[in-house]
């Protein structure tokens, strides 16, 4: 643990609670930075968290993958059944002239997120082979915009809606699509928890200096 004090570095980090403002000093895995003045934590370095958040995202995006290609649900009505792919999402609000509609859900629920993997990804494994990888700084500050874009627990709380009011007319039966979504939500929250924004870049800076 560590009080932030005046370093080296150009970099400034404000307190999130008294908006003090220092610059932020060099740590090493295990320390915390703690405000001078409220005592408040403002940046904590995680013992292998690289390592955590890889092997996380790695799983998020299998994951991803089979919620893709395994059909989300069944409706039965009568002798009538229907399947539902997760990907069929947007394509389906498309062909019902949601034609916006579809393209928000596209982009919260599957650009957004592969954008946020595939970027893990190669950073973190950048990282883990002790290099910084080419494009490594302009593809880390599109992840840390894309995970504002992230929605796909939205698109479960919609889905969970939706299957109650479903239920009342016909038999749904949740696929293997389904409850690999539910991991994907839980890996991927589980990586960018792991990892923070700051250190992640820290890291990547870290690199740049050695």
């Amino acid at each position: 643990m560590a009080t932030v004090r005046p370093s080296g570095s150009s970099n400034h980090i404000a307190c999130p609670d008294c908006d003090a403002l220092y610059l932020a000093p060099v740590l090493r895995e295990g320390e915390q930075v703690i405000c001078a003045q409220c005592h408040a934590s403002l940046f904590y370095y995680r013992r292998n968290s690289l390592q955590r958040a890889a092997a996380l995202t790695v799983a998020a995006a299998f994951l991803f993958i089979v919620a893709n290609c395994f059909p989300f649900m069944t409706l039965r009505a009568g002798f009538r059944e229907s399947q539902m792919i997760f990907s069929q999402s947007t394509s389906g609000l498309e062909h019902q002239g949601s034609t916006y509609l579809g393209l928000g859900v596209g982009i919260f629920t599957l650009f957004a997120p592969a954008l946020v993997m595939g970027g893990l990804i190669y950073l973190l494994f950048g990282l883990l082979a002790g290099r910084r990888l080419p494009g490594a700084i302009l593809l880390c500050r599109w992840v840390y915009r894309a995970r504002r874009w992230n929605m796909l627990e939205v698109f479960l709380l919609g889905a969970l809606v939706s299957l109650l009011k479903l239920g009342k007319l016909a038999t749904l039966t949740l696929g293997i699509s389904f409850w690999a979504f539910v991991g994907l939500i839980i890996c991927l929250t589980a990586a960018l928890t792991s990892i923070d924004y700051r250190e992640l870049w820290a890291r990547l800076e870290a690199i740049d200096r050695g």
